[in-house]
């Protein structure tokens, strides 16, 4: 029997909970450095332009921090919430220069990455969680795979159980489930920042990368 999901305490497809997300999340500790480490990631790629897409992208936050330092990039912020998308492109409408993309989507939907192209880089920022149970992650990261060019680069950033973390082991992996899901998808995952229970992993198809 498959153990249940863990329920989320707020919907975050409701606008009065979403702005209270919104409201509180970049009060959260060295959310800030997550972002920078994000960015420096970003700046190893060489592309000219670069095309990212981020995955369960919310209000916008990583999208405003990464779009104001570099106007070169196509953007594409996916979420489930047509509340955060709302905040989000608030929150982006004063950046100019730069081609910025809103999809709504569910991780959950069979298929959901089945149309969305391939991008150089792909960022995911405690958003894996929000699958509500750590059983749905290595099926996502295999979706995952699909997104990224033979080139690209995935950055995925989530909470960990454990010591130093998180105790609800069933939302939750541990920091040796987070690497061992990646590899299961045939990624070459290093840790970039590992810090206040959360972690951040670089990560590049198997095939490519992998000296």
């Amino acid at each position: 029997m498959m153990p249940p999901d863990v329920p989320s305490p707020i919907d975050l497809k409701d606008m009065n909970d979403a702005q209270e997300w919104e409201r509180t999340a970049m009060l959260r500790p060295f959310r800030e450095e997550f972002f920078q480490a994000f960015n420096a990631q970003l700046d190893l790629l060489e592309e000219p332009r670069l095309s990212v897409i981020e995955l369960g992208a919310g209000p916008g936050f990583l999208a405003q921090y990464i779009l104001l330092r570099r106007p070169d990039i196509d953007y594409t912020l996916l979420d489930f919430s047509p509340a955060m998308h709302t905040l989000a492109q608030r929150r982006l409408e004063s950046i100019d220069s730069v081609a910025i993309q809103y999809i709504e989507c569910d991780f959950k939907t069979a298929g959901w990455a089945t149309s969305l192209g391939q991008y150089d880089a792909v960022l995911c920022n405690q958003a894996v969680h929000e699958l509500r149970h750590k059983r749905y992650a290595p099926e996502f990261f295999e979706r995952v795979r699909s997104l990224l060019k033979a080139d690209g680069v995935l950055l995925f950033c989530d909470h960990y159980c454990g010591e130093g973390g998180l105790g609800n082991d069933q939302l939750y992996m541990s920091l040796e489930e987070q690497r061992e899901v990646l590899r299961g998808a045939g990624f070459k995952a290093s840790a970039v920042l590992v810090k206040g229970g959360r972690a951040l992993y670089s990560a590049m198809l198997e095939s490519k990368g992998s000296e």
